[in-house]
């Protein structure tokens, strides 16, 4: 099956390197490389003239078409027309070397699957404990394994506003667990939403869906609109044997005010988009997790050496939620 890989990268030319590297080991090899640079300078470039790639095509776009659900769309208006799958991958992660090799066996033994999402392996503790495992107030529990939940989870738990719904899918008033709480069992699970950093898609997906560029920069949560769009016409899964990790290099994401406004304002757009009319109870409980998370990151402040950061990002989430009775994003 052949396969176009698209990386969007903003001033991060170390990470690239060390994620083109991993690319290079790979058992399946992307049949096109399409790097879309949006950085202000050159050390991108510069870095892979010294570094040769096989198959790779550099794109330097100009600053209005900076941000990363505008860079995916430039990438896709550029993939070649034999591709029958195109996948992206963030800057900064790593690939276990069957990476491309799970994702497209997906696609192969799922002819009706319209998206593939990959896995995400350092950034949570698993323990495989069998099917008759009763979890502990402060564990979260899936299919034979356990991790553990945070004090955000605890206390939505507590006061009866947990999701609903599995990992991977979104309640009447949002707020899910995302597929970071689907086990490393190396199985295939259906899914609505996955991180945009690690996901694939038929390249028809195309002819109907774009990136929304309400997303502008950084692009938080753009991931989640645009699954959730697509699974409303057909089944995505997320592969936990596509294995990768993610490193969440520093460089090239918002200073943590905005960041905290992107979180609330965001999270209600992508909510809006799943439920553009959600029930007064749904309502409430949206409005009550938003102010419950906030002032969980508040406690930050004092609970962390980190405390500008957790001041900063806390009144942005303020500001952001304020902001939603006066100015909310349309949808």
């Amino acid at each position: 099956m052949n396969f176009s890989l698209i990386i969007c990268t903003y001033k991060r030319p170390q990470a690239l390197l060390t994620l083109l590297e991993t690319v290079s080991l790979q058992t399946l090899y992307p049949n096109e490389i399409l790097i879309v640079d949006g950085s202000p300078d050159d050390l991108t470039k510069e870095m892979l003239t010294r570094n040769s790639f096989q198959n790779l095509i550099y794109y330097k776009v100009e600053e209005s078409e900076r941000g990363l659900t505008k860079q995916r769309n430039y990438g896709i208006a550029r993939v070649s027309e034999v591709s029958e799958v195109v996948c992206f991958l963030d800057d900064d992660t790593v690939l276990a070397s069957n990476y491309f090799e799970e994702i497209i066996k997906t696609y192969t033994i799922h002819p009706e699957v319209l998206g593939v999402g990959g896995y995400i392996t350092n950034e949570v503790a698993w323990q495989h404990v069998g099917m008759e495992y009763e979890p502990k107030s402060n564990e979260f529990y899936f299919d034979g394994y356990k991790r553990s939940d945070g004090s955000r989870f605890i206390w939505r738990k507590k006061l009866g506003l947990d999701s609903d719904v599995p990992p991977g899918y979104s309640p009447e008033f949002s707020h899910g667990r995302s597929v970071g709480f689907l086990p490393p069992s190396g199985k295939v699970y259906p899914v609505e939403h996955f991180m945009g950093g690690v996901a694939s898609f038929r390249k028809s997906v195309f002819q109907q869906f774009q990136f929304s560029t309400y997303f502008e920069g950084y692009g938080l949560y753009e991931d989640a609109d645009f699954t959730l769009r697509v699974s409303k016409t057909g089944k995505l899964f997320l592969n936990t044997a596509a294995q990768l990790e993610h490193h969440h290099d520093a460089a090239g994401r918002p200073n943590q005010y905005i960041y905290g406004k992107m979180v609330v304002r965001n999270g209600w757009y992508v909510w809006r988009v799943k439920k553009p009319k959600p029930s007064l109870k749904a309502k409430f409980k949206w409005h009550v997790i938003t102010l419950l998370l906030t002032a969980i990151r508040a406690t930050n402040i004092v609970t962390t050496s980190k405390k500008k950061e957790a001041f900063t990002e806390t009144l942005g989430r303020v500001m952001g939620w304020f902001s939603l009775f006066w100015k909310a994003p349309k949808v």
